[in-house]
Order: structure tokens, then C-alpha cells, then sequence
């Protein structure tokens, strides 16, 4: 009996460990789009660029063997995929593009509970924004921006939370 109280323990324990979530209550995300544009007449795209803006002294933002333009770029990929959007360098429908900003100096007070004032304390910061273009009008029609604290949980919880905030931000797209 006390062997199986264990072994199910354990098994409660291994499945509740591999649910595990990621933090990503810090992560808010915004969108707009063009209420003139009709988004179910995108067919195809084409990437126009990334920028990378960064105020990272010591060079530490980006977890060992972590490539954040990849990341972001399949992560695109795969929600424009959902829609049915292939990719095309020749007269594409659209064109996207991306900017991630981060700030490694970034200052905010923050409560203290021994003390009735807030302290100033570092707390990184970041931000993407990715946008799509008519090519024709160069006009964006679509913009989505998350904005999070740069936590440094390593590549996988990196990735999951690029993930969420991306798929938060597609949610938003007009059909």
C-alpha cells in the first residue's frame, strides 16, 4: 500500500513538474490594425528586415547559444502559416518586419516591505514590435508590440515566452 501511495506520488509529481508554466504575467501586448484593410486578401509575404536596438554593456540578454532573430522569425513564420500565408520574394501581398529593443540598465522603483518608500531597482527591460506593410502604399497596416521584463530563465523558457507573446499578438490580426 505505501508503495503504491509513493509510486502515485511520484507519478503526481513528475506530470504536475512537466506543466510546469513560464512566467509571463509581466508581458503585455498591444496591437492595431488598419480598419480599411481587408486582411483575408494576403496570400503571400516577404520579410523586410530586423533591427536590433540594445543597451546591454556586459552583453548578457541573450542566454548562451540563444539566437533571438531565428526565434522570432520562425515564430512568425508559423503564425502566418496558420493563415494560410506562404512566404514569396516575388510581388509579395505583404511585407514584415520586426524591431526588438532591450534595456539591461533599465530602472523602476519597486515596493519594499520593510520600508514605506519605494526603491529604485534594475529590472531590464524589452521590447518587440513587429510590423506588416503594403508594399505597394508603404503603409503599415497591422502593428503589434510586447513589452516584458528580460528575464535571464535560460533558452527554453526564452523561447516559450517569444512564443506566447508572439501567438498573443497574431490573436489580434483581423481575419
Amino acid at each position: 500500500m505505501k508503495r503504491t501511495v509513493l509510486l502515485a506520488a511520484m507519478m503526481l509529481g513528475i506530470l504536475v513538474s512537466g506543466c510546469a508554466t513560464y512566467p509571463k504575467d509581466d508581458i503585455d501586448v498591444a496591437t492595431e490594425a488598419d480598419p480599411k484593410v481587408n486582411f483575408s486578401g494576403y496570400k503571400t509575404y516577404a520579410w523586410l528586415g530586423s533591427v536590433q536596438i540594445l543597451n546591454d554593456p556586459q552583453g548578457t540578454w541573450e542566454p548562451m547559444g540563444f539566437d533571438a532573430d531565428t526565434e522570432i522569425t520562425a515564430l512568425v513564420d508559423k503564425e502566418l502559416a496558420k493563415r494560410r500565408m506562404i512566404e514569396s520574394d516575388s510581388n509579395p501581398d505583404m511585407l514584415v518586419a520586426y524591431a526588438l529593443g532591450v534595456d539591461m540598465d533599465s530602472m523602476q522603483y519597486k515596493d519594499n516591505p520593510n520600508a514605506e518608500l519605494a526603491v529604485l531597482e534594475n529590472v531590464p527591460q524589452g521590447a518587440l514590435v513587429i510590423v506588416m506593410m503594403d508594399p505597394e502604399t508603404q503603409f503599415v497596416t497591422w502593428a503589434g508590440i510586447a513589452v516584458a521584463e528580460v528575464k535571464n530563465m535560460g533558452q527554453e523558457t526564452a523561447v516559450k515566452r517569444l512564443n506566447y507573446a508572439i501567438s498573443k499578438m497574431f490573436k489580434e490580426l483581423p481575419k
